[in-house]
């Protein structure tokens, strides 16, 4: 599927030629008719002729967009997702100030494909001046996108020309690469209304993958933060499909949405495939004819897929661009717009209206704000923009790595074949690491924990720097709480567990229950600290059923001896205040599983008397028997669980 857009100065006959060309006048407003001027953009369709070059005709969409400098915003809602242009410039007027602009406008979105149309030839004075308007336009064109469009005298109201125009136009898409399928497919929304017993309908032209219906969908950049609904019914120009391929004019009826919920700009997409942001890292350049340079912190317009919305710009590397410089701009917008690396985009000066130039997206979610003159920011953003996929998929590692693979993918950005060879070429040099699995093909497909060698090898440091220091601060604890560590690295779940994990197989690390340490790392007692404890273990020696408590021990002993006795397992403490020796404890518990086995369900007064001890130790002990699973306790008596 193509679709075709109209460029062109107001009242250069736009819409008549769609008209000419498809049967079906594009202007869709009571006001348009009425002044016979397009303001928002219209749509038609047509099957070209077959020819040898498209033995078969094919069905093309077409967005006829507003000419006159008021809706120019209007205009540029339209043209974003176009694969060739209509350029129509009037025979009896020639060159005018829009014409320029919607050029600039091609140029910047590197829509590199079109026909020239020279509209009203009929109104032409003569030959001469057809000839002169020509060589205005090539001109004009030298240069740009349109350098080596043919120029096709057109007539709508007699017909002449038409013919020619339609073999030009299945000549130019003809030539066009067919557009790519990532699997994600993305509908940046261009007009939404609602038919009575369907409910909410959206129009766009779909890009990057395939949409069937009843697939769920999320709907990016919406006033609600989340919004879902439901593919109920698809259409291609009037016609019921059961999916929608990339580059088709798509109308789509989604169900769970109300029409109040959504506006033009918004992106139709598979949940989780994409993220709205409110910051992009793009190159920009600055059209010659403007005027003044840019400056940093310029409040401005951002035109992105069918979005507007108010941006400030930050100036990278430089404090300002000339006219027809290129630089690096960081945009922090107002409201979030969803946008991919490799998106073209428009910015325009808010009042006066003016297009100031634009340029190429090349990090839609950039995690922080830039420091403007960093030589390391700005080595990455030039690897993005000239970088091989090897080069731009490193540069998404190192930028958002640790994380899922799919993940990292997905931020690169790349076409399938290229992502999938530069992660050949990645993981072959060793700059890949693949945290979490082996690094075979059956694994990558599973999206596993991906980062560069650089990322991993610190992350490793970082966690044996963590647990050392721990250490030496608590050189009485056995180790670091495993909660605690991931906490102080600030690392997410599944990424501490790669790391940790990794570093027990190599045996630099060690960990029991809730407990992380070094290997080989143990606890010293001074010769001062021995004493004590050597007192206390007596203490319990002699009265092993009725210990010293906790307040006791750590008043004996201080609290990080009484610490390192429970980690070391000498001691264990029964909530809330009574602790005993490892085995006596062990003792205690095996005979009350004993008692019970022999006699049935047994009473504190009896486990009481067995010991000879006091119930303050015999209820402490049996409610924690109940609270680790061992006794289930049933009025006064208890049994096995």
């Amino acid at each position: 599927m193509r679709v075709i857009g109209t460029a062109g100065h107001v009242d250069h006959g736009k819409s008549t030629l769609v008209q000419a060309l498809t049967g079906t006048h594009p202007d869709r407003l009571k006001e348009e008719r009425e002044r016979e001027m397009t303001i928002d953009l219209g749509f038609a369709w047509l099957t070209l002729p077959k020819s040898d070059l498209l033995p078969g005709g094919e069905e093309v969409g077409i967005v006829d967009v507003p000419g006159h400098r008021d809706f120019i915003e209007n205009m540029l809602a339209g043209v974003g997702g176009i694969d060739a242009a209509l350029f129509v410039v009037a025979a009896d007027e020639g060159v005018m100030p829009q014409t320029r602009e919607h050029l600039s406008i091609l140029n910047i979105l590197q829509i590199d494909a079109g026909v020239i149309v020279l509209t009203k030839v009929d109104l032409a004075p003569d030959a001469d001046w057809l000839e002169l308007v020509a060589d205005d336009i090539c001109r004009l064109t030298r240069g740009t996108v349109l350098e080596n469009a043919p120029i096709i005298p057109v007539s709508a109201r007699t017909g002449q020309g038409i013919p020619q125009l339609l073999q030009a136009l299945a000549a130019c898409l003809a030539q066009r690469p067919p557009r790519l399928d990532l699997g994600k497919p993305r509908l940046p929304v261009d007009r939404i209304f609602t038919i009575a017993g369907f409910g909410t309908v959206v129009t766009g032209t779909l890009s990057d993958g395939v949409l069937k219906v009843g697939d769920e969908v999320e709907i990016l950049a919406a006033q609600r933060e989340k919004l879902f609904g439901r593919v109920r019914g698809l259409q291609t120009h009037k016609r019921k499909e059961e999916y929608a391929v990339p580059g088709s004019r798509t109308a789509v009826n989604i169900s769970g949405l109300n029409i109040e919920d959504i506006q033009r700009g918004c992106v139709i997409a598979h949940p989780g495939d994409f993220q709205a942001t409110r910051r992009l890292d793009t190159r920009f350049t600055l059209l010659a004819d403007v005027e003044q340079p840019l400056t940093h912190n310029t409040q401005v317009k951002l035109f992105v897929g069918a979005a507007e919305q108010v941006a400030r710009l930050r100036l990278l590397g430089a404090e300002q661009l000339a006219p027809g410089e290129t630089g690096w701009l960081q945009l922090e917008l107002e409201e979030p717009v969803a946008a991919v690396r490799g998106d073209r985009y428009i910015l325009r000066r808010p009042s006066p209206g003016e297009t100031l130039g634009g340029g190429i997206v090349l990090d839609p979610h950039p995690k922080t704000r830039h420091k403007r003159f960093s030589a390391e920011t700005l080595g990455y953003l030039e690897a993005l923009a000239v970088g091989s996929p090897a080069e731009v998929l490193f540069q998404a590692l190192v930028k958002f790595g640790p994380a899922p693979l799919q993940d990292i993918l997905a931020r690169a950005a790349l076409e399938t074949n290229a992502a999938q060879l530069a992660l050949e070429e990645l993981l072959a040099n060793g700059q890949l690491v693949i945290l979490d699995q082996e690094a075979t093909p059956a694994a990558l497909k599973s999206n596993p924990l991906a980062a560069s060698q650089s990322a991993w090898q610190a992350l490793l440091q970082r966690m044996t720097d963590e647990i050392g220091a721990f250490h030496a601060a608590q050189p009485l604890r056995r180790g670091i709480g495993r909660e605690e560590l991931k906490s102080k690295l600030k690392l997410a779940p599944r990424v501490f567990t790669a790391v940790l994990r990794h570093l027990v197989g190599l045996g630099q690390v060690s960990e029991a229950g809730p407990l992380v340490w070094q290997s080989g790392h143990e606890i010293r007692f001074t010769p001062q600290q021995q004493r004590l404890v050597d007192g206390l273990l007596a203490r319990f020696a002699a009265a092993p059923y009725a210990p010293p408590t906790v307040k006791d021990c750590t008043t004996e002993v201080k609290e990080d001896v009484y610490t390192a006795l429970v980690e070391l397992g000498e001691l264990v403490p029964v909530p809330p205040d009574v602790v005993f020796r490892k085995k006596d404890y062990d003792y205690m518990l095996a005979e009350v599983r004993r008692l019970i086995q022999l006699n049935g369900p047994i009473s504190a007064a009896q486990v009481r008397d067995h010991f000879n001890t006091s119930r303050r130790y015999v209820l402490a002990f049996l409610e924690h028997l109940d609270a680790i699973g061992v006794t289930v306790r049933a009025g006064d008596l208890r049994r096995l669980k």
